[in-house]
């Protein structure tokens, strides 16, 4: 993200949309990077979120064909290393949240993390952009986080079983429809709740390094940067750990909802 900065020139010549927040949102808003045509009213341009998908793809398939030839009785290197985290993921999150039933969701979960972490991660490389700060990404995820809890549930209870679930029992008649129907949008509501915070925090992190680093051009003034570089760069330190949580929470709350699909009452 830093790398953005390099495109500054001298605050004097800087017109209006090119400071504050223009300057700001330029920068985090996802843009066209390779123009394609229309087809089928479908514009095939391919934009900046887009191709870090692609890239964080790419790495995970080279990391990890790198990993397979590592992984063994006793592993060794980068092997011992992605062994260790699947290892945590497993017993951290599939296997207290789900149980058994967790071996069928365990590659979708890990593949979950390790894709959100990398895209977090690509976002730090300067000049690079972050995937997950694109809502239209995060909503993606969630979405199949949503499609693979419900189905699973509806396998496993039935139509009429599953929509049992949302009426716990004991509740009276007369308030019974209005549970329902709570307990029918909470499902909606929280899978969206899981893409607008992978979304949010993600866009935040880059909105306040680049609000930083805007402060020298809104001041107009070099001095500015003495405070405000060291707390970007701060900051960027800071988005690492940030972008491990993140990964972390996503996993977490996609096993979560999945539980509760399963669950014969919620």
């Amino acid at each position: 993200m830093l790398g953005y900065w390099t495109t500054v020139t001298d605050p004097e010549k800087q017109g209006p949309d090119d400071v504050g927040a223009g300057f700001i949102l330029e920068h985090v808003q996802d843009h066209v990077v390779i123009e394609l045509p229309t087809v089928l009213g479908i514009d095939m341009s391919i934009t900046i979120h887009v191709l870090m998908m692609w890239i964080a793809c790419a790495i995970l398939l080279l990391l990890f064909a790198l990993a397979r030839r590592q992984i063994g009785l006793v592993s060794r290197g980068f092997g011992n290393a992605v062994e260790s985290v699947v290892v945590f993921l497993k017993g951290d999150i599939i296997e207290a949240y789900l149980g058994e039933e967790g071996k069928r969701f365990t590659p979708y979960l890990l593949t979950a993390f390790f894709f959100v972490l990398t895209c977090n991660l690509l976002g730090l490389v300067p000049g690079a952009a972050t995937a997950t700060s694109n809502l239209a990404v995060t909503g993606t995820l969630a979405v199949l986080t949503f499609l693979i809890g419900q189905t699973a549930g509806i396998l496993k209870k039935g139509i009429i079983g599953y929509f049992k679930s949302f009426l716990p029992a004991g509740v009276p008649g007369f308030v019974a429809p209005i549970v329902f129907f709570i307990e029918f949008i909470g499902v909606f509501t929280k899978h969206s709740a899981l893409a607008i915070r992978l979304f949010a925090n993600m866009m935040a992190d880059h909105l306040i390094v680049l609000t930083f680093l805007g402060l020298i051009i809104i001041f107009k003034s070099y001095l500015v940067a003495l405070l405000a570089v060291p707390g970007a760069v701060a900051l960027e330190l800071l988005a690492v750990l940030i972008a491990v949580i993140q990964a972390y929470i996503f996993t977490m709350l996609s096993a979560v909802f999945i539980g509760i699909a399963l669950a014969e009452e919620h």
